[in-house]
């Protein structure tokens, strides 16, 4: 069972688990299940995603259930209306806070404006080698993407050396070979913590929370956090 979050006559939100497909795709041939398709069982209605979430990211992921909230819901996320908060845990020491406004290439080669801020919430050092070093150095940082371009946080993140821990696409991957040798950790520790934003039928302001989910909890804990 899918953990719901919100739900009223027009929109319904999971916490999606890390791993889970929103939809199916001819690029994700090995995938059997869908949160689309799951969630539409569970509830026995019609639901229509109103924004991405990456496979590997797990999270608030928001539906509409008629043809009208999905359409001005997805022109809130498009016209970057909608704040949004994640949770990541990266490798080395972050700034306290820091931003990074730095353009992302779309498959055709354009170029498109890109801003992510960023609030570092924790450090950790933990007596675990990583190559010359005697200790290894992470953070858990919050985030904030003013626009959502196509795995923007990870790109970012990757862009200033702190890539997240688990990105397999974007990442470290001696980081990741560290973490699965001594962890058996594979999970992308990036997760959608809330949503804030205007009903679509009502005009009043939403905010939607969705906790960690246990693999993201784990590291927490081996962190000391």
């Amino acid at each position: 069972m899918l953990d719901i979050l919100y739900r009223d006559d027009h929109l319904i939100a999971i916490n999606k688990p890390h791993g889970l497909l929103v939809h199916r795709s001819s690029i994700a041939a090995d995938a059997e299940e869908f949160a689309l398709q799951l969630l539409r069982d569970q509830v026995g209605l019609k639901v229509n995603p109103v924004h991405r979430l990456d496979r590997a990211t797990g999270g608030i992921l928001l539906f509409a259930l008629d043809k009208q909230a999905e359409i001005t819901m997805q022109q809130q996320f498009s016209e970057n209306k909608v704040d949004k908060k994640y949770l990541a845990i990266v490798r080395g020491y972050t700034d306290g806070n820091g931003e990074i406004d730095y353009p992302l290439r779309k498959e055709n080669g354009a170029l498109q404006a890109a801003f992510t801020a960023y609030t570092t919430l924790k450090h950790a050092e933990i007596a675990v080698p990583f190559g010359k070093h005697e200790t290894s150095r992470y953070s858990l940082i919050e985030i904030k993407p003013t626009t959502g371009r196509m795995h923007q946080i990870r790109k970012h993140l990757s862009h200033i050396f702190h890539p997240i821990i688990g990105d397999r696409t974007h990442g470290c991957n001696k980081q990741n070979k560290l973490f699965k040798e001594n962890w058996n950790m594979t999970t992308l520790l990036l997760h959608a913590a809330q949503l804030k934003f205007t009903h679509p039928v009502t005009g009043i302001g939403i905010t939607i929370e969705a906790s960690i989910q246990n693999e993201f909890n784990r590291v927490m804990n081996i962190m000391n956090w």
